[in-house]
């Protein structure tokens, strides 16, 4: 409810500690963040939870370890999905809040090279399964390759979709097309792992290509059938707004980080030119510190604004998808740009491999390939101000 106090975290200082330690070993290994993964779980970090307490978490998370926490986001959505449409008096999903509470590990296979449409419509083929004769064994089969499956060594339930055609006759003649949502089981089969994450940045969420052959979902774990094109029914705007909310503050925090290892390092350098007097007492580095801190203290209120509202089942109508975008490339654009003077005011050192500022400047980068892009933004808000485009006629 309004005005609550979210309830404590479990990210203590010392398991934050240890996850900041195995960083950039994880990152120079191209590794998994295994250990991480195990004492956050312990912990009790993947337990669903309010969207206001998931984001506050996911920001101080970011600042210790950036790809842990973006890694981790993937199963923090499938958790808010589910817990919004209970919110709203929809079980269809509670099994996922059940399985997870038995130590499940949920995550995403949406993303598709050439797909641009992204959950309006998917590349990947789905063909009906009919169950067998005793009614077992029914469901759909998924045919296709995704990528960016962050989780890919961890998770035990793949959040998927794919484009379903109607046969020409039967029963589903005249039918339009349909994208189908559902989960997969690791122990399922239908699929294989490509090893072939070797990126610049967010190293550790090893989010390796997933090729789908004959993928079975079976009929108790669809999600929806909806038709291809936008949709803005309960269960995509809830992908939405814990996606992009979730992500915004990830990058929030590595900005967090950014800003702290820059003050430490304008107390710790001296300048000749000043008589070794503290780089902190440059005026120019102070208006770079300023001039990130500023930028910096703008994300907050927005970000708990929008969690606060979604966990109040506040409607914010078609406005939802104008705030929900702009709210993840705001923050997005914002940690780079703080990033980005954070590197200024570290000077040569920032540059170095061994550099943790370094490490947060590749992994930021990460940011600019997450789902909405600016160019979807721009699209989303002027046709929330202007309206749609009308079509060519004919």
């Amino acid at each position: 409810m309004p005005g609550a106090r979210l309830p404590e975290t479990v990210l203590s200082p010392g398991l934050l500690q240890g996850i900041r330690g195995r960083a950039a070993d994880y990152d120079a290994r191209n590794a998994f963040f295994t250990e991480d993964l195990d004492e956050l779980r312990a912990a009790g970090y993947l337990r669903p939870r309010s969207l206001s307490a998931a984001v506050r978490d996911q920001r101080l998370l970011a600042a210790h370890a950036p790809a842990t926490a973006l890694g981790l986001t993937m199963h923090l959505v499938w958790m808010g999905v589910a817990r919004d449409l209970a919110a709203a008096g929809d079980d269809s999903l509670a099994w996922v809040l059940d399985e997870a509470a038995a130590g499940e590990v949920f995550a995403f296979a949406i993303s598709e090279r050439g797909n641009d449409r992204v959950m309006s419509d998917s590349l990947t083929r789905v063909e009906r399964v009919e169950p067998a004769a005793d009614g077992s064994g029914g469901g759909w089969a998924f045919t296709g390759t995704k990528i960016f499956t962050t989780l890919s060594p961890a998770w035990t339930r793949l959040g998927v979709i794919g484009r379903h055609d109607p046969a020409d006759g039967g029963a589903e003649a005249g039918a339009g097309p349909s994208i189908v949502h559902g989960f997969l089981t690791r122990d399922g089969g239908g699929f294989r792992i490509e090893p072939d994450w070797n990126t610049l940045g967010m190293r550790a969420t090893q989010s390796h290509t997933t090729v789908l052959e004959r993928a079975l979902v079976t009929d108790e774990r669809v999600a929806r059938i909806l038709p291809v094109g936008p949709g803005g029914d309960a269960y995509s705007l809830a992908i939405f707004a814990n996606f992009l909310t979730l992500i915004g503050a990830v990058y929030a925090g590595i900005a967090d980080r950014a800003l702290e290892l820059a003050v430490e390092s304008a107390h710790r350098r001296t300048s000749l030119r000043a008589g070794g007097a503290p780089q902190a007492h440059d005026p120019d580095i102070r208006r770079r510190v300023a001039d990130a801190a500023l930028a910096l203290d703008a994300l907050a209120p927005q970000i708990e604004a929008v969690a606060r509202d979604r966990d109040a089942q506040v409607d914010r109508g078609v406005r939802w998808f104008r705030d929900l975008t702009g709210l993840k490339q705001r923050c997005v654009q914002t940690a780079r740009d703080v990033v980005d003077q954070c590197m200024h005011i570290a000077g040569g050192g920032g540059y170095t491999a061994a550099s943790e500022l370094s490490r947060l400047q590749r992994d930021v980068l990460a940011g600019i390939y997450h789902p909405s892009d600016p160019e979807s933004v721009a699209a989303t808000i002027a046709a929330d101000l202007l309206g749609p485009v009308p079509a060519p006629a004919a």
